[in-house]
């Protein structure tokens, strides 16, 4: 993904309000399935690591990035964008990469 293209998502992504909460139980395999889940619906996902969750942001969304096969937009402080383009009919177009 080109920083073009990551700076598109993250535009797209100021809008979003956060649909998964990351608790003191952190990362559940029950939640990773959850968030693969939404990818059937929505390409572009934001979650929310609560305050009582131990866990560093950054590890959090590469370790869900891996286990859902989805890339990480960005992490701001304790919110997490995912991003992971629906193989059939993307909603989301990225702008290309230049040649």
């Amino acid at each position: 993904m080109t920083s073009k293209q990551r700076a598109y998502l993250k535009s797209l992504a100021s809008t979003l309000n956060p649909i998964f909460q990351v608790g003191k139980s952190s990362l559940t395999p029950e939640f990773v399935i959850a968030i693969d889940e939404a990818f059937n619906t929505k390409e572009l996902i934001k979650i929310a690591v609560l305050k009582n969750c131990m866990d560093d942001p950054n590890e959090i969304a590469q370790m869900i990035a891996e286990r859902t096969r989805s890339q990480v937009v960005q992490v701001i402080g304790k919110k997490i964008v995912l991003y992971k383009p629906d193989k059939k009919k993307p909603q989301i177009i990225r702008p290309k990469e230049q040649a």
